[in-house]
C-alpha cells in the first residue's frame, strides 16, 4: 500500500469482490482469475454505480469520489486522483463487510418506496404507446389490465406526455384533463408516475428563461452560452442541478405535477454521468458523477422515484431499475437480470426492479419481422417475479397463446401471494440497509457459493432459482445447509446440488424450514 490514493491489495485465498459498476454484475464476483479494469469517473455504463467494493472475506474499499480500479494477477489495484480511499478489513464475511460499510458510508434512511411497488406489478405504457401517449390510451391501458385479471399497481406514462423537455406540463391536445385522468386511475386503485429528465429542449421559451437565469450548464469557456448534449432523443441543454436555484426550479415543476395534476411520482431518466462526461462543460467546476448524484437527489422528496442511472445514494428509498434489456436470452437480455440485480443489492440499492418483462427495447416489438419468443417471455416473467419489484410493459395477453399466458398469470398470483413477505423485507431493508434480493454468499458465507449467479435468496429464507436457458426443463440448484421445502412439495436436505424439474410453468423456489 503506497498511500491513501494509490494502493494494491493482494487477494486472500478464496476471496471474491463485488462493486463499482452494477452493469458489470455479469463479471462479478471478481476473483483470483479476473482480468478487469474500470475508471468510475464519468463511465457507469447506463446503470447505477458507487465508489464501493466489498469482499467475501470481510474487507471493503470506499471513497467519496470516483476512483479507478483493476483486478489482475490475483490483486486489486486502486488509484484515486480525486479523493482518499478508505480500505477496511476484519469483518469476517461478505455480510459483515457490507453492513459495516453501509452503517458508515450509506446508512439506511428508514424509508421505502410506496408500498404498492412491492404488493403488485408495475405497469409502464412504453411498449404499447411508445412516443404517442394520450389520456384515453392511458385510461384504456389501465382498464385492460383490470379486465384481464391483473391487480392495479403503479402505472407509468413514459416519454412524450409533455410539450417539450423542460416544459413539464401535460400536452393539452393529448391530455385535455390530466387531473381527471389521475383521479380516475386512483379510483381504480392505481398510482400514477410520469417520465422526467434533466434536459431542456433548445429554441423554446423555457430554454430562453433558464438561460437568462443561468440555470443551464455552460459550455466550457463560455459561461453565458449553454452546452448542448447529444442523447438518445436528440440534442438538448442540461439543467445545472448543482446550482441550488436551478434544482429548486426543477423541484417546483415536479411539485406542480403532484399538487395540480395528481401525479404520485416520477420515472427519472437520463442524467447519466457519461452524458455529462462527453459534453463540452468545465469538468473542474461541474463533475459528471456529482451531476448524476444531484439528479438522484431530486427523487428523495417523493415516495415513488425510479432511476436507471444513479451515483452513490445507497440507503435511500429510490427504486433502482436494471437498464434496458433486449428481447433475447443471452447477454444484453435476460441473462443480465440476476447478476445486475445482485450487484445492485451489494451496492446499497435494495429496492431493485428488473427491466420490463420480455425486454424494454421498443425496437424488439415494433420492427418489421419481429417475432416474440413466447418461452423467453415466460422465463423472463419468472425471473422478474421475485425481484423486490417487477414491471410489465408488453402485456402478456397481447403476445402469448393460452399456454404461455397461463404460465405468466401464475407468476402474477405468486407475486400477490408473497406480497406481505416482500413488503416486510422492504421495511427491513429500510431500517437496516440489507439487500432484499441477496447473493447466496451473503446468507451462506461458508458454503462456497460465491460464484453461483443463477439463483438468489429473497431475504434469508426463500431460495429462488429461475430457468435462464432456452429449452431447459430442469434447473441445477445449489442448496445450502438446511431443510428446504419446494413450491412443488419436494423436500431437500442440504447441502446438495440437484437437478430439479422445471417445466415451462414452474419457477423453482424453496423455503428454508430449518
Amino acid at each position: 500500500m503506497a498511500d491513501a490514493n494509490r494502493m494494491e491489495i493482494p487477494l486472500l485465498d478464496g476471496e471474491y469482490w463485488w462493486g463499482g459498476v452494477v452493469r458489470h454484475g455479469d463479471q462479478m464476483p471478481f476473483g483470483p482469475d479476473s482480468q478487469y479494469a474500470k475508471d468510475l469517473y464519468g463511465q457507469l455504463d447506463g446503470n447505477q454505480g458507487c465508489p464501493f467494493l466489498v469482499s467475501s472475506r470481510g474487507r471493503y474499499v470506499w471513497s467519496e469520489e470516483p476512483f479507478a480500479f483493476e483486478f489482475r494477477n490475483g490483486a486489486l489495484a486502486i488509484h484515486s486522483a480525486r479523493g482518499q480511499v478508505d480500505f477496511q478489513m476484519g469483518f469476517d464475511d461478505l455480510r459483515g463487510a457490507y453492513l459495516a460499510a453501509c452503517g458508515r458510508h450509506f446508512p439506511p434512511s428508514g424509508r421505502i418506496p410506496d408500498e404498492l411497488s412491492f404488493t403488485a406489478p408495475q405497469y409502464n405504457g412504453w411498449i404499447q404507446m411508445k412516443w404517442e401517449p394520450t389520456q384515453q390510451k392511458v385510461l384504456d391501458f389501465a382498464q385492460d389490465i383490470l379486465d384481464h385479471g391483473m391487480p392495479p399497481g403503479v402505472l407509468m406514462i413514459d416519454d412524450m406526455w409533455f410539450h417539450s423537455n423542460g416544459d413539464w406540463t401535460f400536452h393539452a391536445g393529448r391530455f385535455p384533463d390530466p387531473r381527471a385522468m389521475a383521479d380516475r386511475l386512483h379510483a381504480l386503485g392505481f398510482k400514477l408516475v410520469v417520465w422526467i429528465c434533466p434536459y431542456i429542449t433548445a429554441d423554446t421559451y423555457v430554454y430562453r428563461r433558464l438561460k437568462e437565469r443561468r440555470f443551464l450548464l455552460p459550455r466550457a469557456g463560455a459561461k453565458d452560452e449553454p452546452a448542448i448534449c447529444r442523447w438518445w432523443n436528440g440534442y438538448s441543454a442540461m439543467l445545472d442541478l448543482l446550482n441550488p436555484a436551478a434544482a429548486a426550479w426543477f423541484q417546483e415543476q415536479m411539485d406542480h405535477l403532484v399538487e395540480r395534476d395528481g401525479v404520485d411520482g416520477f420515472k427519472f431518466d437520463g442524467g447519466d454521468a457519461y452524458t455529462y462526461a462527453t459534453c463540452d462543460i468545465d469538468h473542474g467546476i461541474r463533475r459528471p458523477n456529482a451531476l448524476n448524484e444531484a439528479f438522484g437527489r431530486m427523487g428523495l422528496k417523493y415516495s415513488l422515484s425510479e432511476y436507471r442511472a444513479c451515483w452513490k445514494l445507497g440507503g435511500h428509498h429510490l427504486i433502482q431499475r436494471v437498464r434496458d434489456k433486449g428481447h433475447r436470452w443471452e447477454a444484453g437480455g435476460m441473462a443480465d437480470l440476476l447478476p445486475t440485480g445482485l450487484a445492485q443489492g451489494l451496492a446499497g440499492y435494495p429496492f431493485t426492479c428488473p427491466d420490463m418483462v420480455g425486454g424494454g427495447l421498443v425496437g424488439d416489438f415494433v420492427d418489421p419481422g419481429t417475432r416474440i419468443d413466447q418461452e423467453l417471455f415466460v422465463r423472463y416473467c419468472q425471473c422478474s417475479t421475485l425481484f423486490p419489484i417487477m414491471q410489465f410493459s408488453t402485456m402478456p395477453w397481447r403476445v402469448l397463446d393460452s399456454e404461455h399466458l397461463e404460465a405468466c398469470m401464475r407468476m402474477v398470483e405468486l407475486k400477490k401471494r408473497l406480497a406481505a413477505e416482500v413488503l416486510a423485507l422492504a421495511w427491513q431493508a429500510g431500517r437496516t440497509g440489507e439487500p432484499i434480493m441477496r447473493h447466496m454468499a451473503y446468507e451462506f458465507p461458508r458454503a462456497e457459493l460465491e460464484t453461483v449467479r443463477g439463483q438468489f435468496m429473497l431475504g434469508g429464507d426463500i431460495l429462488v432459482a429461475p430457468v435462464l436457458e432456452p429449452g431447459a426443463r430442469e434447473k441445477t440448484i445449489h442448496f445450502p445447509p438446511g431443510l428446504w421445502e419446494g413450491d412443488d412439495g419436494s423436500v431437500v436436505d442440504g447441502p446438495a446440488t440437484l437437478e430439479v424439474p422445471a417445466p415451462l410453468d414452474r419457477l423453482p423456489w424453496y423455503r428454508r424450514r430449518r
